[in-house]
């Protein structure tokens, strides 16, 4: 059985109208909702409760976090800055992040249940928990927003692990971008494994100034505890489970993390407009399934799941809903459209030098 969490005030997060994830165009007469909407929760909520497989889910509620508790991965005056913009009406805190008068409340209850994931977990009531939340989290960084991201839920929960009493958290993260925020976070740490799968970006300005490229390893004391596999563009489902087999299962084995963390994105499948990496239901259910045996080898079965990106609502849905099918080792649901061929150009070398850096992780003194 696992435990999803979920409270509909994450709906009231106001994206508005928008060209993609821009401002809107004056050149189109219907204006269209920003990409990151309520409507992508709200399918896959919808999904995981009509599926066959609700009969392995329980659901459980949200609430919101405390200041104090953001406090534990975020900058006291930056968290201050957000409030205060939604209290004066809102504002485009970058080009693609925007925050509305309504923002507010429904940060704090995305926040506030992805920690009631980690409890749920940590207090032994369930052993697998999944918060589907927005926005997504893990460009958020300790002082900045980025990426529809204000507060790190992937960082709130392994910062609660570790607060409960667990030595090593290791964060996998298969969200079509970089987790820049929740690499900045760890970076000069080794006590947080953090290991980031996306698509060969790079930088995309000041609020992004992390590349996701090979080099970024790590600082001081968390030097190679950070690992980037920056991957081809079409990558696809081979690619992702590569990286799950030379680089994440070897680096597990030589961190030996206690408590598990998944930064779970859609947006790498084929038909995502914000990825385009070909993953198919077929290897979300296969990425699901190997994060299982990773947690049975490794936290006694312990993880909790985020949600981050996927922006096609409906197969965005059904990409978690085979992600969790894997998890519990149920039966697939059809794939309801096309196959896109994987594009493995570049790759060798990738996964070939993550494997390398996840052969020379080592417990942390």
């Amino acid at each position: 059985m696992l435990t999803v969490h979920y409270d509909e005030r994450v709906l009231d997060h106001d994206t508005g109208t928008a060209l993609h994830e821009a401002a809107p165009s004056p050149w189109i007469t219907a204006a269209l909702p920003h990409t990151e909407g309520p409507q992508r929760i709200s399918a896959m909520i919808d999904v995981l409760r009509a599926a066959p497989l609700a009969s392995q889910l329980s659901f459980a509620g949200g609430r919101e976090a405390t200041i104090a508790e953001l406090e534990t991965v975020h900058n006291a005056a930056y968290i201050e800055s957000v409030r205060v913009a939604a209290e004066a009406g809102g504002e485009w805190f970058t080009a693609t992040t925007l925050l509305s008068e309504r923002s507010w409340q429904p940060l704090l209850v995305a926040a506030g249940t992805a920690l009631e994931a980690a409890d749920t977990v940590l207090s032994g009531r369930s052993s697998t928990a999944y918060a589907l939340v927005r926005p997504p989290g893990h460009h958020a960084q300790r002082a900045m927003a980025d990426g529809y991201c204000f507060f790190n839920h992937a960082g709130l929960v392994a910062q609660r692990a570790l607060d409960s009493g667990a030595k090593r958290v290791m964060i996998v993260d298969w969200d079509v971008h970089h987790g820049n925020g929740t690499q900045d976070l760890f970076y000069d740490r080794s006590d947080v494994l953090t290991i980031s799968a996306h698509m060969n970006h790079g930088a995309w300005g000041p609020s992004h100034p992390q590349t996701g490229y090979r080099d970024e390893m790590g600082a001081g004391a968390g030097a190679g505890y950070n690992i980037n596999v920056p991957l081809p563009l079409g990558a696809g489902d081979a690619a992702y489970l590569r990286v799950i087999d030379e680089v994440v299962v070897p680096a597990a084995e030589r961190y030996r993390p206690d408590f598990l963390v998944l930064a779970s994105g859609q947006d790498a499948s084929a038909f995502d407009p914000n990825g385009r990496h070909n993953v198919t239901m077929a290897g979300f259910r296969k990425i699901g399934h190997r994060m299982r045996v990773l947690a049975d080898a490794h936290t006694d079965g312990r993880f909790v799941g985020v949600q981050e990106g996927g922006y096609n609502p409906a197969y965005a849905a059904y990409c978690l809903l085979a992600t969790l099918e894997g998890v519990l080792g149920a039966p697939a649901t059809p794939d309801p459209l096309a196959y896109v061929p994987d594009q493995t150009t570049g790759l060798d070398e990738v996964i070939a030098d993550a494997s390398a850096q996840a052969l020379a992780v080592s417990l942390p003194a």
